[in-house]
């Protein structure tokens, strides 16, 4: 006998506004423009204003939110891509290694 797939649906929780409206929105609009540096400005409350410029480490990966819960730390993550690599064909894995 064949046993039936059934695939199982999350049922979505919307939260969201009724007045809050993306239907016209892009996802990831400025992630380069953000890779590029981004300054802050704080403006205290004795009338001056700090600038911190921002700019993520260079080799930083940015980890999408709903795979943070899985991976919390570096630690976890490089653990987990290290079980990826015997994975990867040769070809590749010999390219890595020639790279470091």
């Amino acid at each position: 006998m064949n046993k039936k797939k059934t695939k199982t649906v999350k049922a979505e929780v919307n939260d969201m506004r009724a007045e809050y409206d993306f239907t016209g929105g892009v996802r990831g609009k400025h992630y380069r423009a953000l890779q590029a540096g981004y300054a802050v400005t704080v403006h205290k409350a004795d009338g001056t204003k700090v600038v911190r410029e921002v700019k993520p480490k260079a080799g930083a990966v940015i980890i999408e939110p709903d795979i943070r819960t899985y991976f919390p730390d570096s630690k976890a993550v490089n653990k987990a891509l290290r079980c990826l690599i015997p994975l990867l064909p040769q070809k590749q894995r010999t390219k890595a290694n020639k790279a470091q």
